[in-house]
């Protein structure tokens, strides 16, 4: 049997990625501020992201968007620049489903060969690609001028006298022009459109999704009621959209938004894709913890985003004194489907870590991300960057200070231009503290798929035994076990500003379920390769030393590993940053 992989995913927007201009200006166009290429995303950047533990890479924006930059020349219909976010438009407002966007293409003609060699270039440097499907809406202005012969248009052929129609594409605001709740000039559209976040008026706001158009899978928001038989023209639009990209050669869809889509359509369409593609993956955005057993069993996604759950909790439990304990609550919520979670501490929707609108300190990092990254099985992501401790300290133009990577500018982020180095990849002109942030990233994501009981193990919570113990303090602290056959990982951290000395209770419960032998144990420390003699015993508790904002993941065989030895996988110190591997104290080289 092939080796199980834990999917690593780095999120990453070419368009922002490769841009090395220092000087950019907020609400600047392409020419003031340039724009990053598929092309810098050359083989050498790609082997250092397979370095830092990679498995695939989710390459955001590479669909035609709307943008307000002008590519009329290359046959490109022009977007009118009132309809679209920023100067270069949310990925998230599909101009063209069958095309990839201008703006990362150095040679803007041969734009989808630049996109394939891309896909060849990250699959020679063995990891797998990933891209946006956006079902729910598409541009206020969409035109395909590459699909494939007989494809037709969305909204071509629609009757637009009707607010719905089965056979429609749109939702029709009947009789009404389209007028938002802000000046627009040279966009007329008659009759409106519903826009994409379900807005069915003639005059969206600025919070609304203004430059979408609601894509109509069958439902009447009218009277409620669904018209799936026959197939709507939507579903078969999807269907062959899908097809197309997965014949590219990638390997899986992020998919935007699905609770607003049926769940029947994902039902009809995931297995009918799978079928010629049987390897294809497909990830699914999604809020409500209530629904996700339904999008698994039913509609057929692989992973779900569990944002509302374990995302918003270490969120509440690093910036909102929210007790490390309430964590126990977010896998029991889940419990039976954990493995199938996608868990992030950031991407494009929500706020940076090191932020000031979240922790404000990049070296606060290691619990959440050792929790995030080691609670299941279950893949894990980051936003590019985030490795190196990217506050997202520019106010970029549409996107203001809000803490976040603009997705709407043309921009270039700090801490990643440093990294790249002209195309180095080396972070040669990296600051120490982000060297040393990625040294920490880069140790955790490779234990993910070195270490079996972290990728192929289970799972056992140590909260309820330590409740009461007056050496362990469930609100700043939070320890589980790890385990597969013979080898056993104990996982602490420490959510709290003072260095902790624990004695972490191990219940008979666990002691006798892994077949552990009561004694003392050698054993390494994963994160930094400490080696030390420990006890494992019901009756004795497990000490360890934690820094501040820091974590241990203690490694030790079951049994009497005198006779068995232990494994040292993943534990060669990183350089010379290895004593620095969990943020004693805050470093004073932070701004050189």
């Amino acid at each position: 049997m092939p080796k199980k992989n834990k999917p690593v995913i780095y999120q990453m927007l070419p368009r922002l990625f490769g841009n090395t201009n220092e000087h950019c200006i907020p609400n600047g166009d392409i020419s003031e501020n340039g724009c990053g290429k598929m092309n810098d995303i050359t083989p050498v950047v790609l082997d250092s992201l397979k370095a830092l533990g990679v498995t695939h890479m989710w390459y955001t924006g590479v669909i035609e968007h709307g943008h307000a930059t002008d590519y009329s020349r290359f046959g490109i219909i022009p977007d009118n620049p009132f309809v679209v976010k920023g100067k270069a438009g949310s990925p998230y407002a599909i101009s063209d489903y069958y095309d990839i966007d201008p703006d990362i293409a150095v040679d803007v003609p041969n734009r989808m060969e630049e996109f394939e060699n891309l896909v060849k270039r990250t699959h020679a440097a063995g990891m797998k690609v990933l891209i946006d499907f956006v079902p729910n809406h598409v541009a206020r202005r969409y035109h395909s001028d590459v699909a494939p012969k007989g494809i037709e248009d969305f909204g071509q052929g629609d009757d637009v006298t009707k607010f719905f129609s089965p056979t429609n594409n749109f939702y029709y605001i009947t009789r009404q022009q389209f007028e938002p709740q802000f000046p627009i000039d040279g966009y007329v559209e008659f009759p409106a459109k519903a826009s994409g976040n379900d807005c069915f008026t003639a005059f969206p706001s600025r919070n609304d999704w203004y430059e979408t158009v609601k894509l109509n899978y069958g439902v009447d928001y009218g009277n409620g009621t669904c018209h799936f038989d026959p197939v709507p023209p939507t579903w078969m639009k999807m269907l062959h959209i899908l097809r197309y990209w997965a014949s590219k050669g990638i390997d899986g869809f992020r998919c935007d938004m699905v609770f607003m889509v049926p769940v029947d359509f994902w039902e009809w369409a995931i297995p009918q894709v799978k079928a010629s593609y049987p390897e294809i993956l497909f990830i699914a955005e999604i809020y409500n913890v209530d629904s996700y057993r339904e999008f698994l069993s039913r509609a057929g996604f692989d992973y779900l985003y569990d944002k509302v759950n374990l995302y918003d909790t270490l969120r509440a439990v690093q910036c909102y004194h929210v007790s490390a304990a309430k964590l126990t609550d977010c896998w029991q919520r889940i419990d039976g489907i954990q493995d199938r979670m996608l868990n992030f501490l950031e991407n494009h929707d929500e706020q940076r870590f090191a932020s000031g609108q979240y922790a404000a300190d990049a070296n606060k990092v290691l619990p959440s991300l050792v929790v995030s990254a080691t609670m299941s099985n279950s893949p894990f992501m980051i936003y590019f960057g985030q490795e190196l401790g990217e506050p997202a300290a520019d106010a970029e133009g549409f996107s203001g200070l809000d803490g976040r990577t603009t997705i709407f500018d043309y921009w270039s982020v700090p801490t990643v231009r440093r990294w790249l180095n002209s195309g180095k990849a080396d972070g040669g002109r990296s600051f120490t503290s982000e060297k040393n942030l990625r040294a920490i990233y880069s140790r955790v994501l490779n234990l993910l798929n070195s270490e079996v009981p972290l990728y192929d193990g289970e799972f056992f919570d140590l909260m309820y035994v330590n409740f009461n113990n007056p050496h362990f303090s469930p609100h700043h602290n939070y320890a589980y076990l790890r385990r597969k056959d013979d080898e056993v990982i104990l996982i602490a951290v420490n959510f709290s500003d003072e260095a902790r000395s624990l004695q972490i209770n191990i219940p008979d419960l666990a002691i006798n379920m892994y077949g552990i032998r009561p004694g003392i144990r050698d054993a390494v420390e994963l994160i930094s390769g400490r080696k030390d003699k420990v006890t494992v015993s019901a009756e004795h508790p497990f000490s360890t030393h934690i820094a501040p904002w820091g974590a241990v993941m203690w490694k030790f065989s079951a049994t009497d590993n005198e006779k068995r030895g232990t494994k040292h996988a993943g534990t060669k110190p990183v350089g010379k940053s290895v004593k620095n591997i969990t943020p004693q104290k805050k470093r004073k080289t932070a701004n050189k």
